[in-house]
């Protein structure tokens, strides 16, 4: 989520992933994909700005993560076990 202030001062979060456009008409109007539209203080370049380090901030998060350890862990042998596992989704019936 991203912070935004509205024309009026209050701010609140946004998800940027939700954001369809961004317009400044003069005043920044952002449309998200259901049609909702926000009025906001910040510029368009400012917007953008915070869309690109909040998404910066996700994969750096990413990138710090350790592989689960079920994960790590699997073997060429414990696929093997898995594919015994998968039912089959039609009959072999010729």
């Amino acid at each position: 989520m991203i912070l935004v202030t509205r024309i009026n001062g209050a701010v609140f979060a946004l998800n940027p992933d939700l954001v369809e456009r961004v317009d400044c008409t003069p005043d920044t109007v952002v449309t998200l994909v259901d049609g909702t539209k926000y009025v906001i203080s910040e510029s368009v370049p400012e917007f953008i700005d915070s869309v690109r380090h909040y998404r910066a901030s996700l994969i750096a998060q990413a990138s710090r993560m350790e592989p689960a350890p079920a994960a790590a862990a699997l073997s060429s042998s414990d696929d093997d076990d898995l594919d015994a596992k998968v039912l089959p989704l039609h009959r072999k019936d010729r």
